[in-house]
Order: C-alpha cells, then structure tokens, then sequence
C-alpha cells in the first residue's frame, strides 16, 4: 500500500512513535528531498534501511507509474521535507495514480502548517479554504485577491519573509485595510510568533522584516460585507448629486475603510436591484 506519512514542521518532539517506527522498518521511502530524510532519521536516533527515492515537483510525473506499481506490490512510505505530503507538496499526482489503479492509500497523520496556523489564529474556524503558496508575481497577486474578495470562508496561505511584505500591501489595496488577518511564522520553532490584527496592522509588522517561513490567514468577507452595505448609500448621494461613480466609491471606501471593489460591485447590485 501506500502510506502517507506527515513529519515535524519544526520541533523535533512533535515526530510521532508511529513515524519513528515505520521510518525504521520501511522497506522503502519515497521522499521530496532524500538528505533531508536522512537528517531528519540522524536527529531522532534512527537509521534508514529502506532503499530510497525522490519524490519532487520536477520528476514525480515520470515516476508515478514505477512507484504506483511498487506500492501494489509492498508498503511505500511517501514524506515530504516537513508536515503532510500533498499538501502543498509533492505526493498528490502519486496518491491519483494509486487510486487510480486501486492501491491501498493510507496515512500517519501528523504536524501540518496549515492547521496549527489557523488553529492559533483565533479567527473562524467552521470554513475555511486552504489556497496554497501566494503568487511571486505583484499582478498575479492583485488578480488573486480580487478573485477571494468575496470569499466568506476563513483562507490561510503559504508565503515566504522576503514577499511577506508586499503581499500584504497587495491584499490591502484590493480588500481594505480592516480585514482581520494573522501571520504565524517559525511554527513550533523556539521563536514562534503570531501576529494578528487588520491588514494595515499587519503592513506595519511586516515592516521590520520578519524572518521565517510564514502562513497567513485571512478573515473571510463576511464582515468587510457587511460594512460596506452601510455606506452604499452614501455612494448613491454622491453619484446622484453628479459624482462619477468610481470616484464616489474611492472616496467612501477610503473613509470607511472597505473594499474598492467589494463596494463598487455591491453598489452595482443595490442599482440594479432599485431598478
């Protein structure tokens, strides 16, 4: 069968009995970064025995089928450098392929980034969505957060110190700067840290150039909505008294402190809907 085995995403204690002994007695291992797996065993006392393989984002495509067909016939454990294989990770195109060919998927469950991130965060934790690695590019970016600007669910993203701070710039100039967020960096590490308030708050940590790798959780829309209803109808004075509508909501926006465009498309919807 397969086995998904999740690994510490900083401490070291954190590596379940579980992990220790399948680590130990696997017959093969299946790892993003085959040095790293072999620190990871010399850290915790063990030793591997298993014959080993790469498992990254450039060759697991060319490897599913010999490793699919591998764990059809014996137990192949699949870890990444650090928290749940797949998950932002490679191991997904191989969990397919196994299903696919009706392989046994199991799992050693364990560390993961994302849920200790929005766990501590304090924001809602009844929805939420998981969208990965933030876009290195500033427009793919913007576009990202103009798609998630009505996303109501709570949304946690991966993004690394040196883009921290223009990443939260960007998602204050499309979602204002009252939206609750939190950064959660060096998560289990001696200088674990979470930062939570607006993303204007944020902009200003972000300032003194944090480092570590970080996960970002976004407060959904919910809110920011219902603050920009209340002053859809100071847009509609402002435009019935001759205000180019665009500019009218950038102005309200701005003393309010709402979305651009979350007030701009509920303007449209309440013209719409008085007809």
């Amino acid at each position: 069968m397969l086995i998904l085995a999740a690994t510490p995403i900083g401490n070291l204690s954190d590596a379940s009995p579980r992990l220790i002994e399948c680590l130990e007695t696997a017959g093969y291992i299946a790892a993003e970064d085959t040095r790293t797996l072999y620190k990871l065993a010399q850290a915790l006392g063990i030793k591997i025995n298993a014959k080993t393989f790469s498992l990254h984002e450039h060759n697991e495509g060319d490897r599913v089928d010999y490793l699919v067909a591998l764990a059809a016939e014996n137990d192949l454990v699949v870890v990444s450098d650090a928290g749940m294989p797949t998950v932002s990770d490679p191991g997904f195109q191989l969990v397919r392929g196994a299903v696919a060919k009706g392989v046994d998927v199991t799992i050693i469950p364990g560390p993961s980034a994302v849920l200790s991130a929005l766990a501590v965060s304090g924001l809602p934790t009844d929805r939420f969505s998981f969208e990965g690695f933030l876009p290195r590019k500033q427009g793919e970016r913007q576009r990202l957060w103009e798609t998630l600007a009505h996303e109501t669910r709570t949304m946690i993203f991966f993004e690394s110190p040196h883009r921290i701070l223009e990443s939260l710039e960007s998602a204050l100039a499309v979602l204002g700067p009252k939206r609750q967020a939190t950064v959660s960096r060096e998560l289990t590490k001696k200088f674990e840290q979470t930062v939570r308030g607006t993303l204007a708050e944020l902009v200003e940590w972000a300032k003194t150039e944090p480092k570590g790798e970080m996960v970002v959780v976004l407060a959904g829309a919910e809110a920011t909505q219902h603050q920009a209803l209340d002053v859809v109808d100071q847009v509609l004075e402002l435009v019935a008294a001759g205000s180019p509508l665009k500019p009218a909501v950038a102005e309200v926006a701005q003393a309010a402190g709402v979305s651009k465009s979350e007030l701009y498309d509920l303007v449209l919807k309440e013209r719409k809907a008085r007809g």
